[in-house]
């Protein structure tokens, strides 16, 4: 999945799969690559205005089914 580099001091990049509803997020704490399952279309056009970290600990962290990738 392609990723969009972005400023953030959590984030590094953030992808969104729109055929198979995943997002996809890599950290800057330890580049990890996180993927988020049912990951609604609407919510990633949301989650990508204003700050990203703040945008992830309301509406992703453990919201959805998730799978470390990388």
């Amino acid at each position: 999945m392609e990723r969009e580099y972005i400023e953030s001091s959590m984030i590094i990049s953030v992808g969104y799969d729109s055929e198979r509803s995943i997002l996809e997020i890599e950290f800057k704490s330890n580049g990890a690559i996180w993927q988020y399952f049912d990951f609604p279309e609407y919510l990633y056009y949301e989650f990508m205005e204003g700050s990203k970290g703040k945008n992830w600990h309301r509406m992703v962290k453990n919201q959805y089914s998730e799978s470390q990738v990388g």
